[in-house]
């Protein structure tokens, strides 16, 4: 299937690496023009040189910034370029017992998981509205819906990007332009591998046998194993693409059939 893009230009934070990266890769190879972003400019700068070796052809650039530090935020968005494409993907997320999240951390997670895509949002939905056409995804998670006991915070955080999503899609009415959320299941992005590598170190197992025991809790998966961040990204290029241009203000399921709800 041809995915249209060619031509076009997007962003997608949290993309030095993991699913982020994986996506602007995704998004390249079937065309766009893309623009990286993290939050340390030399991973930035090494990710922008691979993908370009990767995906000769196309315009790879980056923006680093970090979502936590305000003046950075602020930078970026006065150097972001118009965009017809915004994957909103940057985001935090830790296991902690909920009596140890201080407010520090509910702030931390609120300002980075959620606040991340409503600036870059309000500064380039506006753009995309006037040349009548965009595509706004959010890289949320199947944890925004069932809430994980050992990470509430960050579960919280990814249901208020559903809500988000689905109040900009609102806005969109009559306009070929659409905004939509991927609820991605446990996937082993890079920040997940370091934790399964931690915990299999603790508790002196190899990585595959921690990977096989965290998936064995998780009853209701019914792919049996984690996901590749490609997995998620194909879903994100998708949405991205003209060709998905009846969908908005959705939640689409990429979560292996960890949900059990029918919708």
């Amino acid at each position: 299937m041809d995915l249209q893009l060619t031509g076009k230009t997007a962003f997608i934070s949290g993309s030095s690496q993991g699913i982020g990266y994986a996506t602007a890769r995704a998004l390249a190879g079937e065309g766009a023009d893309v623009i990286l972003n993290g939050r340390d400019p030399a991973k930035v700068e090494d990710a922008v040189e691979t993908l370009r070796r990767a995906v000769p052809g196309v315009a790879v650039s980056g923006l680093p910034a970090d979502f936590s530090v305000a003046e950075d935020v602020e930078r970026l968005c006065e150097q972001i370029p118009a965009v017809d494409i915004l994957v909103n993907n940057v985001g935090l997320f830790e296991l902690k017992p909920f009596e140890l999240i201080s407010d520090d951390d509910w702030r931390l997670y609120f300002e980075v998981n959620v606040l991340s895509g409503v600036r870059l949002a309000r500064r380039l939905m506006p753009g995309m509205l006037d040349r009548g056409w965009g595509r706004i995804v959010f890289v949320s998670s199947e944890s925004g819906v069932d809430i994980p006991a050992n990470m509430i915070h960050y579960g919280t955080s990814k249901t208020a990007m559903l809500s988000v999503g689905n109040g900009l899609a609102k806005l969109t009415r009559g306009a070929a332009v659409t905004v939509n959320s991927v609820l991605g299941g446990p996937t082993y992005s890079d920040g997940v591998a370091r934790t399964v590598k931690a915990l299999a170190g603790a508790r002196s197992v190899t990585e595959d046998e921690m990977k096989a025991a965290i998936i064995g809790t998780n009853a209701t998966s019914l792919l049996g194993r984690f996901i590749e961040p490609f997995e998620i990204a194909n879903a994100v290029t998708f949405l991205a693409s003209p060709v998905a241009s009846a969908i908005n203000g959705s939640a689409v399921r990429v979560d292996g059939g960890a949900l059990t709800t029918v919708l």
